[in-house]
C-alpha cells in the first residue's frame, strides 16, 4: 500500500468517524459519517500524495549521494595508487 492509499484510508476513516460523532448531534449520523469520511479521504489522499513525493526525493537524493560516496572512493583508491613510487631501474 503506498503512503498516499495509507493516508487516505486513515483520513477517511477518521473523517467518518468525526463526521458521525457531528452528524449524531444534529439527529444524521450516517450521513455525517459518509460526508466525514468524503472528506476526509480527498484531504488524506492529497496529504498522502506529498508525503509520498517527499518519500521519493528523499530515495533520490540518497541515491544521489551514495554514487558521490562511490565516485569518492574510486578518486581516493586512483590517488593513493598514484602515489605509490614508480619503478625506474632498467636493469
Amino acid at each position: 500500500m503506498t503512503t498516499r492509499e495509507q493516508g487516505a484510508g486513515i483520513a477517511a476513516l477518521g473523517g467518518a468517524a468525526a463526521g458521525g460523532i457531528i452528524g449524531a448531534a444534529v439527529g444524521r449520523p450516517g450521513a455525517g459519517a459518509a460526508i466525514g469520511g468524503a472528506l476526509g479521504l480527498g484531504s488524506g489522499a492529497l496529504v498522502g500524495d506529498q508525503l509520498q513525493g517527499q518519500e521519493q526525493k528523499q530515495s533520490e537524493q540518497q541515491r544521489q549521494i551514495d554514487a558521490n560516496q562511490a565516485e569518492l572512493e574510486r578518486q581516493k583508491r586512483e590517488l593513493e595508487r598514484l602515489k605509490k613510487p614508480v619503478n625506474t631501474n632498467h636493469e
